[in-house]
């Protein structure tokens, strides 16, 4: 009985064993408009784009355990997602391809020289009937590409071996703590360069995932592009023409390349996106060249949502009042559109819907996907809480629903997460309790996916 039961224990370990050993397929599909469009991210643009700088991507890296169904993260040179693409997206996803929403991560670099999408970021653009429609056309293309995408990443499933470790550059900037000549005092910054790299069993390189914490904002003109995140991938996929490039926006809510052209696509402006591309993708490749910890199986991932309460809302009157002293059409739409909905609806909007994510693999690395813009202040905490070595953590995944403010920011005030609201079409800046509550939810999941 005794050598029966080893046999058994050796064979249950075996297929345990054999049970993590990793598959990972990755996809690259062009999202390049193929005529003039408005982009995105800044209001003050006052014409469509002219040209293409660089060709813009959509991008998906599958991942498989040997006994799970495949997770796939999407990475993508947009600006943002709303809840209609996000919806179509993963509902898709799961009736083709088996992909479930926890096993989906929809993450987007914030460019702002990508076109306009669905209703992100809506009330900056007053777009006129036919730049809408260029619009709205765009998106369901984009949406179809995006599903090619998740589902070119699944067909290329392939053994693999994963590896973890982390760099450093030094482009990110905190942006909140301007003086007088547009010089900012030091503040808070993640300058870590999180890498998993993805080698085949003989150890050619087939895809880099690769993160930081910073606006997109290094280009501002009118010319379609991916900007320094987009260099990046470039710069790495000229360095290692076997792999797929692609990067994940950290929580860099409040953080700017530093420094910057404004309103510009200028050659000193290109310069600067491209110097700051160059500077990343080096510091992703000295981590590809170093030691790396390889990852283990299982991959246990966790998807929740909470509501997270805003400040008490304006009166009527109040914004009546805002609506008066507007000094531009683009304030004007935004404080129209609350009024709007106060008429509409009787009320203004008392809480709003935020999903979370965690992905572990094995026991080692903790991947944290967060909603929306979040500031600096989360990736530093969740690493400090639970480990800076093996702890990822993303911002911009799902809805760009708003700056995501830490309790610091909003003491502070100002632009992130406090002055902005109106732009997303926001009632109030969120309670002070946003933080904590993201975070507990976050422990719960960090707790579901493995630690104790």
């Amino acid at each position: 009985m005794n050598w029966i039961a080893l046999v058994l224990a050796l064979t249950i370990g075996g297929i345990a064993e054999a049970q993590t050993e990793w598959k990972a397929g990755a996809a690259k599909v062009k999202v390049t408009p193929s005529e003039s469009i408005w982009l995105s991210g800044y209001a003050g643009r006052t014409k469509p784009s002219e040209g293409v700088l660089q060709d813009i991507f959509v991008k998906a890296l599958a991942i498989q355990d040997g006994g799970g169904s495949p997770a796939v993260i999407v990475t993508s040179d947009l600006q943002g997602l709303d809840v209609a693409m996000i919806a179509e997206i993963s509902g898709r996803a799961q009736k083709q391809f088996g992909v479930t929403r926890d096993r989906l991560m929809l993450n987007y670099s914030h460019n702002h020289s990508a076109p306009v999408t669905g209703q992100v970021l809506h009330l900056y653009y007053d777009l006129a009937p036919d730049q809408k429609a260029k619009v709205d056309v765009y998106t369901r293309w984009l949406v179809d590409r995006m599903v090619e995408a998740i589902g070119q990443s699944v067909h290329n499933l392939a053994p693999a071996k994963l590896s973890f470790n982390q760099g450093l550059a030094g482009i990110a900037v905190n942006r909140r703590r301007a003086r007088p000549g547009g010089r900012s005092l030091p503040g808070p910054v993640d300058q870590d360069v999180p890498v998993l790299s993805v080698r085949t069993p003989g150890g050619e390189l087939r895809a880099i995932l690769f993160g930081y914490s910073c606006h997109t904002t290094a280009l501002s003109g009118y010319q379609i592009g991916g900007d320094y995140a987009g260099v990046a991938q470039q710069q790495l996929e000229k360095m290692h023409p076997s792999a797929t490039a692609l990067f994940v926006q950290g929580c860099g809510g409040d953080a700017n390349p530093l420094p910057r052209l404004m309103n510009s696509d200028s050659p000193e402006a290109v310069e600067l996106a491209m110097m700051y591309g160059k500077i990343l993708a080096r510091a992703v490749d000295i981590v590809l060249g170093g030691e790396m910890a390889a990852l283990e199986g299982p991959l246990r991932t966790a998807y929740d949502v909470i509501q997270v309460p805003f400040q008490k809302p304006p009166s009527k009157a109040a914004l009546q009042a805002r609506l008066a002293q507007a000094t531009t059409a683009g304030k004007r739409r935004q404080i129209q559109y609350l009024l709007d909905t106060l008429e509409r609806d009787g009320k203004l909007q008392e809480q709003h819907p935020y999903p979370i994510q965690v992905w572990r693999f094995g026991s080692g690395l903790r991947f944290i996907a967060l909603t929306g813009e979040s500031v600096v202040d989360y990736c530093l905490r969740f690493k400090k809480e639970y480990g800076v070595d093996d702890t990822w953590v993303a911002g911009y995944n799902n809805e760009l629903l708003s700056y995501i403010p830490s309790l610091r920011v909003l003491r502070e005030g100002g632009y992130e997460g406090v002055e902005d609201m109106d732009e997303y079409g926001l009632p109030a800046p969120y309670s002070f309790a946003v933080e904590e509550l993201i975070a507990q939810k976050v422990d719960e999941l960090v707790r579901a996916t493995g630690d104790r």
